[in-house]
């Protein structure tokens, strides 16, 4: 069950009007009668607030919706992490003017008027006010005992961090804003001269310190996600400065020995797989942190996960919309492996593509690719004559919303729902059926192994790193997982699956070793909004992204121009308007626009 219900955020929304104006022309932070709200009740139902928007959606209803739609902001960051990270494609119509931002996004010719910036900064700032509103009224409520104090306090902080640091992931220099911004202090023009690392770094930190590990609801931040989201802060930051591996260390063996859940269950991989990825198994022992959704609440789906609604199959049966967020090709050829080993092919494989029914009419017949893959492909792209879950095969071009010769054969999978599911685990009182109840996990233990992975790689002991990476690969070896279908050449297999597990030679030479780590990171990953994150703090964004464009252009011809930025498209322009916003009384405009924008 959402812990973020409808009633109480929709009601305190109404009251208290949680919104910056666009967002730093008055300070981050509510506007709200402070004085009548000094009490333990108000200030819990403002802490649910702040949850709230974890989702990216929480600033979207039916009736603005056209102007402030939520999957610009959505948790998934699809098109951010997934979209600019070569994994998938705008999809839908290519000449219609339904979500061109995404196809300047993807091109990385996005402009500082781009409305896709404007609705994720207003999102996240929007969260750090309510997080800072709590904080602020906290100290005037009469009420509340010490520990209910040291509890909103780490919950209120964890979420100012994370609000912060999906600022800083989308812009680098952002301004930083703690609950001493007031209209009161005329201080709330604060400019972005700096970066905010330490800020958020001491704000996940109190949070791990006042923070249980026994949270009695599901959705709230516990000490270890507290944890887990400093290592990643870290993590954003060790290839400048190697120091933050250390610490990094500690708190990922610790979250990995002794690590729980909110709930008190301990953290371990997900026997299959494709559970992270079904509404059935959410706020799973996988489930680091997530935020939350649920349907037939009576909002209408806006508790769903609305942000990736738009990510289904084209067709008048599974969710009725829309065609958007199609897996490359780029992505898919990762999934082939040595017929021998079951190991990926590291530098070659992309070579020569998968086998796809680009171009040929779902009427047509078609035989899938023959060579051995990575059983996790199937449950990451939806692909010609293989079980869309439990929809029948994938028919292919009757899917694709578009022609193919635009964004490619391939649907998305992992934010569909099964068809045992519709009106369970979906709302069908919104537009579409396609919003569902599953969260969206912002941290898998997945994750959590493959960062200890990388922190043993640059510091630590090879050995380990391989232990961590083959436990994740062994879930993926595991027949059990896979799926299947009752007839074919591969049955009772849909396709021919080998995943082999990695030896102690693999892991001789670092570079090697780095290799194999960022590889399997999308293998595990893909489609889940951190690739394009990840090329960037480990600094490689040009080549790699460079090189999925001189090869997919081919494929592709409205990308045949687009060339990758160095120094540039590492980072997103600030919004115009914000920038506009900034100038304080004396006309002088507080935040600066990145490089080259």
């Amino acid at each position: 069950m959402k812990i973020i219900q409808f009633l109480a955020a929709m009601i305190l929304f109404i009251l208290i009007n949680l919104r910056c104006r666009r967002d730093l022309d008055q300070p981050p932070f509510g506007l709200v009668d402070e004085s009548k709200m000094t009490n333990k009740e108000s200030v819990e139902g403002l802490l649910i607030a702040a949850y709230s928007l974890l989702d990216g959606s929480g600033l979207a209803n039916q009736q603005n919706a056209p102007d402030f739609t939520p999957w610009p902001s959505a948790a998934s960051n699809w098109v951010y992490g997934s979209i600019c990270g070569s994994e998938g494609h705008k999809g839908s119509e290519f000449e219609s003017d339904d979500q061109q931002e995404i196809l300047q996004i993807e091109k990385f010719e996005t402009t500082p008027q781009n409305a896709y910036m404007e609705r994720k900064w207003a999102a996240v700032y929007a969260g750090v006010q309510r997080a800072n509103t709590v904080l602020r009224i906290m100290k005037k409520a009469t009420d509340i005992n010490e520990q209910d104090q040291k509890r909103i306090a780490g919950e209120a902080r964890f979420l100012r961090g994370f609000y912060h640091f999906e600022a800083m992931k989308m812009w680098n220099k952002v301004p930083y804003v703690d609950e001493t911004i007031t209209y009161e202090n005329l201080n709330y023009y604060v400019p972005n001269d700096t970066l905010i690392w330490g800020a958020i770094e001491n704000d996940f930190r109190f949070a791990a310190d006042n923070l249980t590990a026994i949270m009695g609801a599901p959705g709230r931040a516990n000490m270890y996600a507290a944890k887990a989201f400093l290592a990643k802060a870290l993590l954003f930051q060790a290839r400048e400065k190697p120091v933050k591996y250390v610490e990094a260390k500690v708190l990922l063996e610790e979250i990995i020995n002794n690590g729980v859940t909110a709930d008190g269950i301990k953290y371990a991989l997900l026997p299959h797989y494709s559970d992270n990825f079904n509404a059935e198994f959410k706020n799973s022992c996988e489930s680091v942190f997530a935020a939350q959704a649920s349907v037939n609440d009576g909002t209408y789906g806006l508790n769903s996960n609305i942000g990736d609604v738009l990510n289904l199959p084209h067709n008048q049966t599974l969710g009725y919309c829309c065609g958007f967020f199609q897996p490359t090709q780029f992505l898919v050829n990762h999934f082939k492996t040595d017929p021998s080993s079951g190991l990926p092919y590291l530098d070659t494989f992309n070579d020569e593509d998968v086998k796809n029914d680009w171009r040929i009419p779902s009427t047509d017949t078609f035989t899938i690719y023959d060579g051995t893959l990575d059983a996790r492909i199937d449950w990451t792209v939806g692909r010609r004559g293989i079980p869309y879950l439990d929809w029948g095969d994938h028919p292919g071009k009757d899917w694709i919303r578009d022609l193919p010769e635009n964004f490619g054969p391939y649907s998305p999978k992992k934010n569909s729902y099964y068809k045992s599911q519709e009106d369970l685990y979906t709302d069908a009182t919104g537009w579409a059926n396609g919003m569902t109840a599953m969260n969206v996990n912002l941290i898998r233990f997945a994750d959590v192994l493959l960062w200890a992975a990388e922190v043993e790689i640059e510091i630590g002991d090879p050995l380990k790193a391989m232990v961590f990476i083959n436990q994740v690969r062994a879930r993926a070896a595991d027949q059990s997982g896979w799926v299947l279908k009752s007839s074919g050449p591969y049955a009772p297999n849909a396709a021919k699956y080998k995943v082999g597990l990695y030896t102690a030679q693999d892991f001789e030479n670092q570079e090697h070793a780095r290799k194999i780590l960022r590889f399997e990171r999308l293998l595990e990953l893909g489609m889940e909004g951190h690739r394009f994150f990840d090329l960037v703090r480990w600094g490689i964004a040009k080549e790699e992204i460079q090189g999925y464009l001189d090869k997919e252009k081919i494929k592709r011809t409205y990308l045949m121009n687009v060339t990758f930025k160095k120094d540039v498209n590492e980072y997103f322009p600030i919004p115009q308007s914000q920038i506009d916003l900034s100038a304080g009384p004396d006309g002088k405009e507080q935040l600066k626009q990145n490089p080259g924008y």
